[in-house]
């Protein structure tokens, strides 16, 4: 028998079970079912949503808002780390932008967010703006953006990454 975990396999969320996992996600993560970008609320249901499985679990999931050609990534979850899980997200989204011929993938994340600075700028994205302050506005929006982050960083900042495919 291999120690090898099971192949990660990424859908799109479907039914009310996903429906239900996917808030519940979202609450614990990301504290409710919106996300602030760049002075944006975006309803996280009213996006397109996939889902990555291990076997039969949950093991990630992400977000994103297909536009014509910007894409951005409003939120991606690995909630089993250093499996690809991450990664298997990010293709898809990447390889439907691509089929769309959107010219464009942009995400925003937080000064604080070291862990994601690194996955992305290894996978291609670029840092193209800092926004100061931009989450203390946010906060206005949706108060339980927390202050202090990762590692003890007080979070203030938005930081935006892409990755162009012309």
């Amino acid at each position: 028998m291999s120690d090898e975990p099971p192949p990660i396999d990424v859908r799109p969320a479907q039914t009310e079970e996903d429906l239900a996992w996917l808030k519940a996600l979202w609450r614990d993560t990301w504290g409710g079912e919106t996300m602030v970008s760049r002075g944006q609320v975006h309803e996280l249901m009213d996006l397109a949503a996939i889902i990555a499985w291990q076997g039969q679990a949950r093991v990630g999931a992400a977000t994103f808002d297909a536009g014509d050609e910007d894409w951005e990534i409003t939120s991606l979850n690995a909630i089993v780390e250093n499996q690809g899980v991450g990664s298997a997200l990010l293709d898809i989204i990447e390889a439907a932008a691509r089929f769309q011929m959107a010219t464009r993938l942009w995400l925003i994340t937080t000064n604080d967010n070291i862990r994601a600075l690194r996955f992305y700028q290894r996978r291609g994205y670029r840092l193209v703006a800092v926004y100061p302050w931009a989450v203390d506005e946010a906060r206005k929006l949706k108060p339980t953006i927390p202050k202090l982050g990762n590692d003890g960083i007080p979070i203030h900042d938005e930081i935006e990454l892409e990755k162009r495919f012309d």
